[in-house]
């Protein structure tokens, strides 16, 4: 049966981005440091060429996506990325959430849906028997919280203290009991997984 998994990298303050945030720099000023688990070490926009993940970065990575079928992401992500130069990164049927569903680009790269719920339900029908990811930015995963679609939250912990920018949970409407049922560590980050009972719509 197909699960709605969600997940985000967060700084021990909570924050999943720097200050100024935007396209070009979807992590905001020092936030490379929260996603040094993806490149096996440090990096910055400026550089050319980046590291990969090794050790339980790349074991709980290598786990996470032989699990998903279709990806739900939200248009800040989508535009802060730069359209990730109009190329899927994941190389499944990704789903933008997006108030403007009209501007979809042409190509197939992408396909725009208007709100969560409907993405999700794309997403899962997308998916096949595997699962669907929804993989932020924060306001996508907090509305489907919210909506009670996720049943899995994993909460990937950069030891780092940003001291301000994008919070993960800031706004969020509703007290959320959750189920903590794994935990993997590394050097560059902590990922905790939790069951979201009530979850999955």
């Amino acid at each position: 049966m197909t699960k709605v998994l969600a997940g985000i990298t967060t700084s021990v303050d909570g924050f999943i981005a720097g200050p100024d945030d935007g396209p070009g720099k979807g992590l905001g000023e020092g936030g490379e440091r929260l996603h040094y688990w993806v490149f096996g070490g440090p990096w910055t926009y400026d550089d050319e060429s980046r590291g990969e993940p090794s050790g339980e970065d790349a074991a709980w990575l290598a786990e996470a996506t032989s699990r998903v079928g279709a990806v739900v992401g939200g248009r800040w992500t989508y535009e802060a990325a730069r359209h990730w130069g109009d190329e899927n990164p994941w190389g499944l049927p990704f789903f933008i959430v997006t108030h403007r569903p009209e501007e979809e680009p042409e190509g197939g790269a992408f396909t725009f849906v208007s709100g969560v719920e409907a993405a999700v339900e794309r997403a899962g029908e997308a998916a096949g028997d595997k699962d669907v990811h929804v993989m932020g930015g924060a306001e996508v995963i907090r509305q489907a919280l919210e909506a009670r679609l996720v049943d899995e939250l994993t909460i990937i912990i950069a030891p780092v203290i940003l001291g301000g920018g994008k919070r993960l949970f800031e706004g969020f409407s509703q007290s959320l009991e959750l189920e903590h049922f794994g935990v993997r560590q590394s050097s560059f980050a902590t990922f905790i997984d939790y069951r979201v009972p009530g979850g999955g719509g």
